[in-house]
């Protein structure tokens, strides 16, 4: 009997063919410099591999070597799109291994320029989220605002982007009449701005089609991944550092947490944006009951002296050598203290020996936390969505490399 061969005897299965992209280190897409290796079928993300350091700058081993009043300048560089929340928090640090009672002035106005570094930093990363869906009119019209905060940054420091804004203690001088009147024009515009942005893509049927369902993660593993902030509360978790642990006399605000339920672009999208005016409504409580008093606490031994006695008085230039210098004494002790960043929890866990400069320093960034989960959030979606996915978690380098 004779055999017949069939065509499928002799057939042998090709293995299945990926190819790589380099998402990164430098791509337009990315907000900063690090890389994502897509192991890519078709346009499909089979597997990423993350990659960050290349612009780690060893924060924390130069905080070792720098006096606790030159450490300001390195917070800057942590979250720049908030920079001012950073400097605060690392004050506020100094000031709990200090035992510093800050005036109530102080606290107040604190929480006016942190609210204020908020706004900005959600609206960066909200009129990103519209550029990488098509929408580039939103992010010129809300950039526009944001020159407004800088402006008013300038004012009371001199400085815009990386602000080296306040002192530990309080503040290097008072508000001036014209950082009120500019403080007071953007409560007035900012709100007409964000409202008109809000609805040009809250219910924009091409905005939810591209973002609703797409880089979700659930609750469970948000925490298993120690997410905070905006992240975490749009997975559908109520927690924000400013009420658990309430700084500079939060307590006295009445403001609502915004929390989502999905925990995908369009729910950070939204948490993000009433984050924003939860921020105006915070900010006008704390011009309505800004108490009287100095803006800098009693501590020579930290507080700068004024420029006129510095040039005319020798015990006051003395004092200027020594704290810049870092020749005052420090407590032995071991503090953490945190606050509400932009992103998330921002912590420093400071060790003290007494020295004149810090035996451990460590940032709690909220970025180099979560962004551990991207790979997990963007497998099995397409190229498009993982982008999407990184605006909307607001990834910034500068908090991944410290």
């Amino acid at each position: 009997m004779e055999l017949k061969e069939t065509p499928d005897q002799f057939y042998q299965p090709e293995e299945k063919q990926y190819s790589y992209l380099n998402l990164g280190p430098t791509h337009p897409a990315t907000h900063g410099i690090f890389q994502n290796v897509l192991k890519m079928d078709g346009e499909m993300i089979v597997e990423s591999t993350p990659t960050i350091g290349y612009i780690h700058r060893a924060f924390e081993k130069l905080a070792e070597r720098r006096p606790f009043y030159q450490i300001t300048p390195i917070t800057d560089r942590l979250n720049y799109c908030s920079a001012p929340i950073n400097n605060i928090g690392w004050h506020m640090t100094v000031e709990k291994l200090l035992g510093v009672e800050i005036p109530k002035r102080v606290q107040y106005l604190r929480v006016i320029i942190m609210e204020l570094a908020r706004i900005t930093d959600h609206l960066i990363c909200n009129a990103v989220i519209g550029v990488d869906t098509g929408a580039l009119t939103g992010f010129v019209y809300m950039f526009q605002q944001r020159e407004l905060v800088y402006e008013i940054y300038e004012e009371i420091c001199g400085a815009r982007l990386t602000s080296n804004i306040g002192r530990i203690g309080g503040f290097e001088r008072d508000f001036s009449p014209k950082a009120w009147d500019k403080i007071n024009r953007f409560l007035k515009e900012f709100p007409l701005v964000l409202k008109e942005f809000e609805n040009l893509l809250k219910r924009n049927r091409i905005f939810i089609d591209r973002t609703v369902g797409v880089g979700g993660i659930t609750a469970e593993r948000a925490l298993n991944y120690s997410f905070s902030g905006p992240n975490l509360r749009a997975a559908g978790v109520d927690y924000d550092v400013r009420v658990a642990l309430p700084y500079s006399s939060y307590q006295d605000f009445d403001f609502i947490i915004p929390v989502g339920s999905n925990g995908d672009v369009y729910d950070r999208f939204m948490v993000r944006q009433e984050e924003m005016w939860q921020s105006l409504n915070i900010i006008r409580q704390a011009i309505d009951k800004l108490p009287d008093g100095p803006f800098h606490a009693d501590i020579p031994d930290f507080y700068l002296p004024p420029k006129e006695e510095v040039y005319n008085n020798m015990e006051a230039l003395i004092y200027h050598f020594k704290i810049v210098m870092g020749e005052t004494d420090v407590p032995k002790g071991e503090v953490y203290h945190s606050v509400e960043g932009g992103n998330g929890e921002l912590g420093f866990y400071l060790i003290s020996d007494g020295g004149r400069t810090p035996f451990r320093l460590h940032f709690r960034r909220p970025c180099f936390i979560f962004y551990q989960a991207y790979p997990e959030m963007i497998k099995g979606s397409m190229l498009s969505d993982a982008i999407l996915t990184m605006s909307s978690m607001n990834v910034i380098a500068g908090e991944l490399d410290a």
